[in-house]
């Protein structure tokens, strides 16, 4: 699949889910890249911006849409890689700030 292709997918599933994609679509298509190339490595879709284990059972937490992303998005307007974001958020009404790691090692 082409990050393209599952930009679109994902456009789609962000709006269902009452969230969007971040609007900066270049930044998108590079986090996309990371997905793929992770569900190449593991077989499964783990967030780039995060180490993986390469073993599903411990990394779960993090597979994309990681179990983070809507507490992120609560309190901050974004999940931690700036995936999925709030309305507010893209339309910048709301104050971008670096979200931080929840994921505990």
């Amino acid at each position: 699949m082409s990050p393209e292709r599952l930009y679109e997918i994902l456009s789609k599933y962000a709006e269902s889910q009452g969230v969007r994609l971040n609007k900066d679509k270049k930044y998108v298509l590079a986090i996309l890249e990371g997905l793929l190339t992770n569900e190449s490595r593991y077989g499964y879709r783990s967030c780039p911006c995060r180490l993986a284990a390469g073993i599903k059972e411990k990394d779960a937490d993090v597979i994309c849409p990681c179990v983070y992303r809507d507490p992120d998005i609560k309190e901050y307007g974004s999940c931690y890689c700036g995936l999925y974001v709030s309305g507010e958020w893209n339309e910048e009404k709301i104050k971008h700030v670096r979200v931080p790691e929840r994921r505990l090692l």
